[in-house]
């Protein structure tokens, strides 16, 4: 057996034998998860204008009127 498949199966089983979770989650935790959010949509939208500029650049250099010589 592989050795990275054996560890795997090893820590699968251990995790899967826990009862419960005695976990706290402080207000801090719901303000990160927001601004985690809010910045990967910032930067989704930063990427999006990026890439419809050069879109747009693209098309115009297609449907530009030639100039006659």
């Amino acid at each position: 057996m592989n050795k990275n498949l054996r560890t795997l199966l090893i820590a699968g089983l251990l995790l899967g034998m826990v009862n419960t979770a005695s976990a706290y989650l402080d207000p801090g935790t719901g303000s990160f998860v927001l601004q985690l959010l809010i910045g990967g949509l910032m930067g989704a939208l930063f990427a999006l204008g990026l890439f419809w500029r050069k879109v747009r650049a693209f098309l115009a250099r297609i449907f530009a009127p030639r100039k006659k010589s």
